[in-house]
């Protein structure tokens, strides 16, 4: 799946390299099947029998038990990344661990949770065009600390 850029998540969700797929991708990926030719749960059990880790997101919960966003899916809501705590409103970022992952890359994010990154800004761009989402931000993560408060050369 290297150098494959993840579809938007529905529901059902597989780990490869700490990247996470929807299971009838990777599927079709590496087999070539056509998607309709097997569920969602068959691609999963498939993908777990060769030892990824598989896991399900809900729009109010993800991994950890941590709030989500929907992952693209339309709801009346206009911005799902902000929550109120005490009446405060505070705005949710993918914390520094989730980001690890994407360290020298494009990312765009909503809410909690990483859309898309890849290498080139365009690319990010086109996915999210390509896929009809909308991010709340798009960066670059950095590779160095230096480069995260802007000391340094990117």
């Amino acid at each position: 799946m290297r150098g494959v850029a993840p579809e938007p998540l529905k529901d059902h969700f597989v780990v490869i390299n700490r990247r996470r797929y929807p299971p009838k991708q990777v599927i079709e990926a590496l087999t070539g099947l056509d998607r309709a030719e097997f569920t969602t749960h068959d691609a999963r059990r498939i993908v777990t029998g060769l030892g990824f880790a598989a896991g399900r997101r809900s729009s109010a919960t993800g991994q950890g038990g941590r709030k989500r966003g929907d992952g693209g899916q339309p709801s009346g809501r206009a911005d799902r990344s902000r929550q109120r705590s005490r009446g405060v409103i505070t705005t949710v970022r993918p914390s520094a661990a989730d980001l690890e992952p994407f360290v020298g890359e494009w990312v765009a994010t909503r809410g909690s949770e990483v859309l898309v990154a890849a290498l080139d800004p365009r690319a990010v761009v086109g996915w999210l065009a390509e896929h009809g989402m909308q991010a709340d931000s798009m960066f670059r993560v950095a590779s160095a600390p230096l480069q995260a408060g802007g000391a340094a050369p990117s």
